[in-house]
């Protein structure tokens, strides 16, 4: 008897170890256990992969390594936000999908992979030939990059919803907090991961090189997506017939916008993540240009960025957890985004290269902060819609965004360096460093007008009865 005793109080206490130290084991049913929900995570560790070599990588290699023109950069970059507002019309296609087969999700995240695959397997050569084309018509670099570029962002962004969607639709509501929080941890984990990969490999940058790269990403990407769907949606022919009533989008869309707040949530999206994001493209050509920083060395901001947000990701869950409104935890990012820039415009003048990398985390430290706060609102607030709509909603909100910023900060970047080349900005400005901190500056700017519009919306008339804790995300990791 004793000895049973004992046993079952072992057996308790690594019961209660076990959620302590893997915070998300009670994200896990008894319909989907945390072996499926790790496998179907995997589509967002390949887009973290996808993420860093078009955001962080290749904007680099192309404006430093290169020579490629900033603004020419920074508009074949910013090709895929194209795709970005077709995330609606992806989550809600995906929402009322006819076929005989019973899927929904499936052939959005297939169609989306085949077409990401076949981006990243003409990327390399589209860059070089963009470099130093000798034949062809001088537009064929452009055009052959735009190309790459547009499949790499449509496919990324069509397997992303459908598989955020499926994720919703498998597991119990509530344990979609829990879910949201593994699926965003392990995006993180894919961006560090091809961080840290991408500044080894391209350590001592070659042409062929670069190939290898790009294409080894195309396989990797595509094989763990295949992995990730494999058996994760069950095939229900009458979920998915032709016969069935079905809501137009426009339909869908008033329904969405008549929940309390949704729309200035949206504007708030928009105006957040373009100030967290319009520094994308010229965070690492600003290490190697003004701070003469080598290419491993600016990689490997991606992974500080990215480790600065899983750090803002386990304070929100823990404030979340505590009763914290998500609203407020959204503004505690903006605040700390405002010093993050202010520690990057001043590493140039100071010469600090400690300063730039702290700079770096906290941005991601206040991005991760506001993201977390605002998907779950966006989430919270929609609860007469469909999860495709309303993962297409705040997606294509925020993916649109983040796009046009980074399309913005590179004309701006180039406008402002030529007026103080030829001496319109007086000789105080005349440096390289100029167009780099009027961007810094912008985002500030931008993070203000966010707090603007946030404010509201902690108010009463948007948050009717006490704030519960919800169980979500990193909040239970040890220390």
């Amino acid at each position: 008897m004793m000895l049973q005793s004992a046993n079952r109080r072992m057996v308790a206490l690594w019961q209660k170890a076990g959620l302590r130290f893997m915070p998300f084991a009670d994200a896990a049913s008894a319909d989907v256990p945390l072996p499926r929900l790790l496998r179907l995570a995997l589509f967002q560790v390949s887009a973290g992969w996808v993420m860093v070599l078009l955001n962080g990588t290749l904007n680099r290699v192309l404006i430093v390594e290169l020579g490629v023109s900033v603004a020419l950069v920074s508009m074949v970059i910013a090709i895929p936000v194209l795709a970005a507002p077709l995330r609606l019309v992806f989550g809600h296609r995906s929402d009322t999908y006819r076929s005989v087969l019973g899927w929904r999700r499936v052939p959005y995240i297939w169609l989306g992979s085949l077409l990401q695959f076949g981006g990243l397997a003409i990327m390399p050569f589209a860059l070089l030939l963009l470099q130093s084309q000798t034949l062809g018509p001088s537009w064929a670099g452009a055009a052959g990059a735009g190309l790459a570029f547009l499949l790499t962002g449509f496919g990324m962004h069509m397997a992303q919803t459908a598989g955020l969607a499926l994720a919703t639709d498998i597991v119990p509501e509530e344990k979609r907090p829990r879910v949201v929080a593994l699926l965003y941890v392990m995006l993180l984990v894919g961006m560090m991961a091809a961080s840290l990969f991408y500044s080894l490999l391209l350590t001592d940058f070659a042409p062929v090189r670069l190939i290898q790269v790009i294409q080894g990403t195309a396989v990797l990407t595509i094989v763990l997506n295949v992995i990730a769907m494999w058996k994760q949606e069950a095939r229900d022919p009458a979920r998915t017939a032709h016969a069935r009533d079905t809501q137009r989008l426009g339909a869908a869309l008033a329904t969405y916008r008549r929940n309390p707040g949704a729309l200035r949530l949206l504007v708030a999206v928009a105006i957040g993540s373009a100030a967290f994001s319009m520094q994308d493209i010229l965070l690492e050509p600003y290490g190697g240009e003004i701070l003469g920083m080598s290419v491993g060395e600016t990689t490997l901001l991606t992974g500080l960025w990215a480790a600065g947000t899983l750090a803002g990701f386990a304070w929100a869950a823990r404030s979340l957890n505590h009763g914290a409104q998500m609203y407020r935890v959204a503004a505690r990012g903006v605040l700390i985004g405002l010093g993050a820039f202010s520690a990057v415009i001043l590493a140039s003048p100071l010469g600090l290269q400690g300063l730039f990398y702290a700079g770096a985390a906290a941005v991601g430290l206040g991005g991760g902060l506001f993201a977390v706060g605002t998907m779950l609102a966006a989430m919270g607030i929609s609860v007469r819609s469909d999860s495709g709509i309303v993962v297409g909603a705040w997606g294509a909100v925020q993916a649109t965004a983040i796009g046009l910023s980074l399309l913005l900060g590179g004309l701006i970047k180039n406008a402002v360096n030529a007026m103080a080349v030829h001496g319109g900005l007086g000789v105080a400005l005349d440096t390289p460093a100029t167009g780099y901190l009027a961007v810094y500056h912008l985002e500030i700017g931008l993070l203000f007008l966010c707090l603007a519009v946030l404010g509201p919306l902690t108010g009463r008339s948007y948050n009717q009865g006490p704030t519960t804790p919800m169980r979500f995300g990193l909040a239970d990791m040890p220390g």
